[in-house]
């Protein structure tokens, strides 16, 4: 739950890189002691990042989307709540359920 909710406001920033540069070396032995997969943390971080690139207030992808289509920001955060919904209980999916996002890296004997 920590990381979910700092991940996710961390994701609100303009750029994904720093986000990953900084944290990962914070909560990397942290989820490790804790007995979290390595793969399925990176998973994890990254998903939320992805998530908060596209969420306001920041929301980089949200801005380039309206710039493209030219609709407005405040026409668009309406239609998109359900989809924030379903990502959201996507990522839910992936952190409590390790096998969804270990299962591809297993059947390639990556994990």
């Amino acid at each position: 739950p920590l990381i979910h909710g700092s991940a996710l406001l961390v994701g609100v920033l303009p750029d994904n890189t720093p986000a990953v540069l900084i944290f990962t070396p914070i909560f990397l032995p942290i989820v490790t002691e804790l007995g979290m997969d390595p793969v399925h943390f990176g998973i994890m971080m990254i998903f939320n990042l992805c998530i908060g690139l596209c969420t306001p207030p920041v929301g980089s992808a949200l801005f380039v989307g309206c710039s493209v289509s030219g609709v407005k920001l405040q026409a668009l955060i309406r239609p998109m709540l359900p989809f924030f919904f379903v990502l959201l209980l996507s990522l839910m999916a992936v952190t409590y359920i390790p096998s969804l996002s270990l299962f591809l890296p297993g059947l390639f004997g990556m994990h």
